[in-house]
């Protein structure tokens, strides 16, 4: 009894999919062409995910060019979600690891396998130029061409454009939140005035005396 129980458990162990964190990222993706999923343990939809998940996991399993992973949102995970823009769960990406792409197909075990078969191959990037067309070559050698100066101040330059795009939203949707709120306080109040006013008797002693002139013509 106890051998199975060892057995089972390390059966488990091999098919759960690997946890990567911001500790690990490197080490584990490094050359490799990457599915992953993006998740919150308390998501009804990772959760249903999970067991096919897993199975897709254990298929990839020592692969030495493609890896299939997850990362917990709400764990030491968390860095990496926010460094990808996760905004729902679960969220599958999958590519180069420094260029990951969003997956929107079927997410059952057959769908998501037979995407992995034909996606998760080598791609063009730093350590892959052969793969790579002329125009994307030349912008990989201009930029390794570049300092590290140079090129941590092109990255926090496009990163400060979303920022400030990012910034710009939520205070565009702030004075629209603000609008809403001082149109619907007009509604509310013009509401409120033509009751003062006695709309709610006007419309009685109308609905009366319509009714009254009915009764006369006939």
């Amino acid at each position: 009894m106890m051998k199975q129980s060892i057995f089972f458990l390390a059966l488990a162990s091999s098919a759960s999919a690997i946890q990567l964190t911001p500790d690990n990222w490197d080490a584990e993706t490094s050359g490799k062409s990457v599915f992953i999923k993006f998740f919150a343990p308390w998501c009804g939809h990772c959760k249903a995910l999970a067991p096919d998940w897993e199975k897709l996991t254990h298929e990839f399993e020592g692969s030495s060019t493609q890896l299939v992973a997850e990362v917990d949102c709400t764990a030491e995970g968390e860095p990496l979600c926010n460094e990808h823009g996760i905004q729902g769960f679960p969220t599958l990406k999958y590519g180069d690891p420094t260029d990951l792409q969003d997956y929107e197909g079927g997410r059952s075990y057959d769908e998501l396998l037979s995407f992995a078969g034909e996606n998760l191959k080598p791609t063009c990037s730093i350590k892959n130029l052969d793969l790579c067309d002329d125009a994307k070559k030349a912008e990989i050698e201009k930029l390794l061409a570049m300092s590290v100066e140079e090129l941590k101040a092109a990255v926090e330059g496009e990163e400060k454009k979303i920022a400030d795009a990012d910034a710009n939203f939520e205070a565009e949707v702030k004075k629209l939140q603000e609008r809403y709120e001082l149109l619907t306080k007009e509604v509310e109040d013009a509401k409120a005035a033509a009751k003062a006013a006695g709309l709610g008797m006007m419309k009685s002693v109308l609905a009366s005396k319509e009714a009254g002139n009915a009764k006369d013509e006939l």
